[in-house]
């Protein structure tokens, strides 16, 4: 039987929690509890019942209420060593403060109880030594200035953690209804154990004869997730994941279902001030480059045709842009087959070349050179945006009428683009609605957990199968973005362009054929490029040619058989040169 057991997610669930140690013929708990917060509301609601009775209502309750949502879960089960079975006795504990209520439950026992100060401003209702340490950390909050987790500072509560540990064995989990906090006691009594759920997956269960927990009952939800318990719990059935021990002594901060640090007792031996728990840190931006790169870029597109083709239509995007980023020294087009040829600018920005192809043919070859140079440019300046960065910065109305098509998420069903929006708010929420660590970490998330399958995906693939299947190719991990980026309300475009990864890259493919990536509007920034493929920032790596609201109006090469053709064979090759 789990005594404790916490659950983070990316966004709302409502898992089934069956309490099998209430079925007859079993020895019932001293006492359960669960904590969670609907709707992300800060306020929390716990159910819990001292001494419970076989099959009683409330366990009955969190087996088959379909409202106990939340992207948040605290359950204790309690064998009592100090107080009776009371209420006041049994976990998890809540108290508000800072604007918010607090959780925690406590695996072990302390030697003694903690003596509470005169005049603090929380004091325990009940006789357990858990709810004694979850007083003292309130204090000491409190104490501190603390409002928040995050106020707190993660080292500083590392100590306060390794400090208690001293009076006996402490386990425990806390949250303020964001971060999660786990802590392992540093004698491993209790162990603490830590799973972490990658989409994506089905039907999936885990528990023991004690306990069983079904994330999946009410509908497969395509959720990162966070499992720390006091107990490995198997799962059921083939599910790829693994419990892995939470070192003794560590503490472990998860929020939204990602886990933002990972502590060791080493950690609070230094001297720096106290650092926040929402390591945002990690989200770095690079600087410029040291020098530009020029590069020759060759793509070549080659049809054959079983009939010959005696009249075709071509718009071609090939040639690269020429802006402050990247400047054009050459451009050159080369197509198999005479015929009329015009250029122009398409409401995009973008340089287009139109073919009208009248001698028939059978094979058709367009091929275009182009020299060009990235500039030393600093993608981004952080210290140039308005203060605060917010996701939530106001668009003037004639901007919001310019960017209006950047800003129209595609065309899904409203449940699927609902599922998205709800996805999206996970990764702004777990960067405090900050514009710029929220973009960044979407961007290296996809990157993390979105694996590379060519041949898995067709230009019709949507973002909610993308985000559903979590694997395919560059077009869909812009599309994804993107479509994530507009439902958070930040203007968001399509790139198709090349990229140079280096004669020893891991991905050779994404060089050896257009590349895409994402560029989002930021006020007084303009539009700044995102590489979701490559978790990376647009630079001198990549080649832009051109941009639209979509795939459709940025393809390189697109066409129009009028007479003939028939089946169709089509190869293409890009190569990218430094020179």
């Amino acid at each position: 039987m789990p005594n404790i057991l916490a659950m983070s997610f990316e966004g709302t669930l409502a898992p089934s929690f069956d309490l099998r140690c209430l079925q007859p013929g079993c020895k019932p708990p001293d006492g359960w509890g669960l904590g969670f917060y609907p709707g992300g509301d800060p306020a929390a609601m716990v159910l819990k019942e001292p001494a419970p009775p076989q099959q009683s209502i409330r366990s009955e309750l969190v087996k088959s209420w379909e409202h106990l949502a939340s992207s948040l879960f605290v359950l204790h089960i309690r064998s009592a060593t100090w107080g009776t079975n009371s209420t006041a006795n049994t976990q998890p504990f809540e108290r508000a403060f800072g604007g918010r209520d607090w959780l925690m439950a406590h695996a072990g026992t302390l030697r003694n109880r903690l003596a509470m100060g005169t005049g603090v401003a929380f004091e325990p209702v009940g006789s357990t030594d858990s709810e004694r340490v979850f007083c003292e950390l309130l204090n000491r909050s409190r104490e501190a200035g603390a409002r928040t987790l995050g106020d707190v500072g993660v080292e500083r509560l590392h100590r306060w953690m390794l400090d208690l540990n001293e009076h006996g064995s402490l386990s425990l989990l806390l949250t303020d209804g964001r971060d999660l906090v786990a802590y392992a006691d540093r004698d491993g009594e209790p162990d603490m154990w830590v799973c972490e759920l990658q989409p994506p997956y089905g039907p999936l269960r885990f528990g023991d004869a004690d306990l069983g927990v079904d994330l999946t009952r009410r509908g497969i939800k395509s959720r990162k997730g966070v499992l720390v318990a006091s107990e490995r719990l198997p799962f059921e059935g083939k599910v790829d994941a693994t419990w892995t021990r939470l070192a003794p002594g560590h503490l472990l901060v998860v929020r939204e279902g990602a886990v933002r640090t990972n502590l060791d007792p080493s950690t609070t031996l230094g001297s720096r001030p106290p650092q926040p728990l929402d390591v945002r840190s990690q989200h770095h931006v690079a600087p410029a480059p040291e020098h530009s790169v020029r590069y020759r870029v060759t793509h070549r597109t080659a049809y054959h045709y079983e009939v010959p083709v005696e009249r075709s239509t071509h718009v071609l995007r090939l040639a690269p842009a020429h802006d402050r980023t990247q400047r054009v020294e050459s451009f050159e087009l080369r197509v198999s087959v005479a015929g009329q040829q015009r250029e122009y600018q398409d409401v995009f920005g973008n340089h287009v070349h139109r073919l009208l192809l009248s001698v028939p043919y059978t094979d058709l070859v367009i091929e275009s050179v182009s020299i060009v140079e990235a500039c030393a440019v600093a993608p981004l300046r952080r210290q140039s945006l308005p203060a605060p960065s917010r996701i939530d910065h106001p668009w003037m109305p004639w901007q919001r009428h310019m960017l209006a098509p950047y800003l129209l998420p595609p065309e899904l069903p409203d449940s699927q683009l609902e599922e998205l929006a709800e996805y999206g708010e996970s990764f702004a929420a777990r960067n405090d609605y900050d514009l710029l660590d929220t973009l960044i970490d979407l961007n290296e998330s996809i990157h993390r957990e979105y694996a590379y399958r060519q041949g898995t995906t067709t230009v019709l693939t949507t973002a909610f199968d993308v985000y559903t299947n979590r694997r395919g190719v560059c077009q869909d991990f812009a599309n994804l973005f993107i479509c994530l980026a507009r439902l958070m309300n930040i203007p968001a475009r399509y790139v198709c362009g090349y990229i140079y990864t280096g004669p020893k890259a891991a991905n050779t493919a994404q060089a050896e054929a257009s590349h895409a990536w994402v560029e989002v509007y930021l006020a007084e920034q303009g539009w700044i490029g995102f590489d979701p493929t490559n978790g990376c920032l647009a630079r001198t790596e990549h080649v832009r040619v051109a941009v639209g609201r979509s795939y459709v109006d940025a393809t390189p090469t697109s066409g129009t058989l009028f007479v003939g053709g028939g089946a169709e064979r089509l190869t293409v090759s890009v190569r990218v040169e430094p020179l």
